[in-house]
This record gives structure tokens, sequence and C-alpha cells, in this order.
């Protein structure tokens, strides 16, 4: 297990009404300020801030066809050749990480072949080098 450790957020934020909104830099939109929402950015926040990962080698919550079906991954890493390279799925902190949430990122991986996939909830992390045989692991690899 990996430990994030989130910096001071500099987010823009509002109240539209009661519900709490978050401005999305890379959506370039208002979205609901769910529990969700705060690891997702909080964790594309944290890669870009501690690994150098460019903002425009990242995608946010895209369509992606799985099984005849729609679906939206939560981020999209790609590698400095712009090649896929991590699939990560966030969920609220008090979302367990099971095998559920594991299925739920490799479905993505069916779509889109990446070397690394994770989870988190901003508590626990978990990355996995999905192409040598899913190993997990207790560092956060090199951005490449």
């Amino acid at each position: 297990m990996i430990r994030l450790q989130f910096a001071e957020p500099q987010f823009k934020t509002r109240y539209d009404g009661d519900i709490p909104q978050i401005f999305d830099e890379f959506r370039k939109k208002w979205v609901v300020l769910t529990p969700e929402e705060w690891v997702r950015q909080n964790t594309v926040n944290w890669l870009i801030s501690n690994y150098f990962v460019p903002s425009s080698n990242i995608a946010i919550e895209k369509s992606v066809e799985v099984g005849g079906r729609l679906q939206r991954f939560d981020v999209l890493v790609y590698d400095k050749l712009h090649t896929p390279w991590m699939l990560i799925e966030c969920k609220s902190q008090v979302i367990q990480l099971n095998e559920k949430v594991l299925m739920q990122v490799l479905r993505y991986n069916s779509t889109i072949p990446v070397q690394y996939i994770m989870v988190t909830n901003g508590i626990d992390t978990f990355v996995a080098d999905h192409l040598n045989g899913q190993i997990w692991l207790d560092a956060f690899p090199e951005y490449v």
C-alpha cells in the first residue's frame, strides 16, 4: 500500500445554492464536489506536484466503451510519449478498496491497455504493475 500525502489544496470552490462545487481545471467547468471528486482532484494534484506529470498528459472522466456499454474512467495518465500509462480509479474515503473496485479499473484496462493500474480512496492507495503479472508495488512508479 502507498500513502498519498495531499498538499494543501489551491482549488477554486463555490456553492450553487447549498451544493458545493469545485472548478475542474481539466474539464474547464464547475462540478459537484462529492467525496469522490475530492479524492480525484487531490490525486491529480498530487501527481502533478510530486511526480511532475504534465497536466496535458492527464485525462479525467472520459467515456470508454466496455463490453458494448459506455462507461467513464476516473483518471488516465499518459507517459511522456503520450501512450496510456496508468489508469486510476478514485473512490470516496469511506469506500473500502476491494475486489469490486479492482475489477472496475480492470474493465477499463481491457479497452485501454496500460502498464499500471491504481485504486485510491485518498487514504489507502494500491498500485500494480499490470504488464508484469499484476505485481503490487510498495512505491509509486517513476513517471516515464
